[in-house]
């Protein structure tokens, strides 16, 4: 363990909760909950930022901050976090993707502002402490958390069938919680019984010596909880529903966090303490993964609603992800870790401009505009900028996650690369015939459109550096991957 201001999680983890707290007695001040909201976020942002410097003091396991302090410890459960480099990363998309979804709903959300922003700092707080728990306890309850706040959001402010979608997206993730919860106590009762130490701590538990039918069922039963938040295909369905109806502000931590958390928990948790289960389940990951590339852009290419179109892109994306978890090879597992981060940033600025679409003209059929290059070029340009970083145009970041993908699973699973190179394309179908109809076509009707606004501006121009950036030099963060990729794919680093 290192000793370098490990108290830090603690306060990341806490930060968003508490500051939160503070817009209980605003219900009747929706602007000072706004920028109470926003100056929580944006702190929380540069905290994390600023673990950037502590990377290079790695500790036991990789890991260069540590916190573990004792709990509930008749039942083995302790409060111990960590950040290791895949971590840091994750914290880092937490913190950026959560403000960026406070500032999207600046205007749009007036009735009952301060519970809105109460929530997503809540959530920031479970999403934030699944990416940082060392504990499957602690783990789970973090991963309950961050589930709650998304239900109301939907709920409460969605639009459409939204008590209809929230309630389908509570089912999903509840049943996938339940698996994963009876794989945790499972797995928590054999490690006991084999060593008389019953507890949940990560360190522990990939010890087990696990039998071979026990690992099966218990790794089958992660696999499914995390194939539901993946999501992967044919579990999938809630996600274009939940999508289509939540507000902004849901879609963009929807996708930009919530996707992520079944890969974390996949590559921390299910991989490592099930290792020969999860080479058995190998040949079915891919095949899921490479299913939902495929699947998601035949789909894409059919909707005539944009929020649906980018929903569908995101199933895409993380069958990438799924692709480079299964093949497990370092380039393939750093790949995988690098699509999460640029999808996490090209996805939620996309679903931002279909919010500022929807603003405007209060509907977000594709049929409906047309012309937008004349008549908003800023707001225009920023589509056509996201929409070819998300099908991958090299020089943008969504290229180097997928190539790395493609070139780390090449030499386990030549098939399922090469279909998977086939569903590189497939997004530039889709992406062209939405840039054509939206900016380039004759206008269907008379629109009145503003530009961006500043503050749009702003949150957009900042996602579109990080975009270059991570496309044109990417080398600082795959240095920070080097390490704990090779510590999980047991390759000497």
């Amino acid at each position: 363990m290192t000793h370098a201001t490990p108290h830090i999680l603690t306060l990341l983890l806490f930060l968003p909760m508490v500051g939160g707290l503070l817009l209980l007695p605003l219900w009747r001040r929706p602007a000072t909950a706004r920028w109470i909201a926003m100056a929580v976020g944006t702190a929380e942002l540069l905290l994390t930022s600023a673990c950037f410097p502590l990377a290079g003091r790695v500790g036991e396991g990789g890991f260069f901050l540590q916190l573990d302090l004792p709990w509930i410890e008749q039942l083995g459960i302790r409060f111990t976090l960590g950040m290791d480099g895949i971590s840091l990363l994750m914290a880092v998309l937490t913190s950026l993707v959560t403000l960026v979804a406070i500032l999207v709903s600046w205007r749009a959300i007036n009735d009952r502002a301060a519970l809105h922003y109460l929530l997503i700092l809540v959530m920031e707080s479970g999403i934030m402490g699944v990416f940082l728990s060392l504990d499957l306890f602690l783990f789970y309850l973090f991963w309950e958390v961050m589930l709650i706040p998304m239900f109301f959001l939907i709920g409460i402010w969605g639009h459409g069938r939204r008590v209809y979608s929230a309630v389908k997206f509570f089912l999903f993730t509840l049943a996938g919680s339940l698996l994963m919860l009876l794989a945790i106590i499972g797995v928590y009762l054999l490690h006991g019984s084999q060593s008389g130490l019953f507890t949940f701590a990560l360190a522990e538990l990939v010890k087990t010596q696990v039998p071979e039918w026990a690992g099966l069922w218990l790794y089958g039963a992660f696999l499914l909880a995390f194939a539901v938040k993946f999501p992967l295909f044919p579990l999938h369905t809630w996600l274009p529903d939940a999508h289509t109806d939540a507000p902004t502000a849901g879609s963009v931590l929807l996708a930009g966090l919530l996707l992520k958390t079944g890969a974390y928990g996949l590559i921390r948790f299910g991989n490592p303490i099930f290792p020969e289960a999860a080479r058995a389940f190998t040949p079915l990951l891919m095949l899921l993964g490479v299913t939902g590339i495929l699947y998601a852009s035949w789909i894409a290419f059919a909707q005539e609603d944009m929020k649906r179109m980018v929903a569908y892109s995101s199933i895409g994306h993380m069958g990438f992800v799924a692709l480079g978890i299964a093949a497990a090879t370092p380039v393939s597992l750093s790949g995988a870790l690098m699509v999460m981060v640029n999808h996490g940033v090209t996805t939620s600025a996309l679903f931002a401009l279909v919010g500022m679409l929807d603003e405007r003209v209060h509907t977000r059929e594709i049929a409906a505009f047309g012309g937008l290059w004349g008549k908003v070029p800023r707001l225009s340009f920023c589509f056509l900028f996201f929409a070819m970083a998300s099908a991958g145009l090299p020089g943008l970041n969504n290229f180097v996650g997928e190539f790395l993908v493609l070139a780390g699973s090449f030499k386990a699973a030549h098939l399922a690369t090469v279909l998977a190179f086939i569903g590189v394309i497939l997004p530039l179908v889709y992406s062209v015939r939405l840039l054509q109809e939206l900016l380039f076509q004759e206008e269907r009707g008379p629109l009145v459109l503003d530009d961006l606004t500043m503050r749009e501006g702003g949150v957009l121009a900042l996602l579109a550096i990080l975009d270059l950036y991570l496309g044109l030099h990417p080398a600082p963060l795959l240095d920070l991957l080097h390490l704990p990729v090779a510590l999980l794919t047991g390759v000497t680093p």
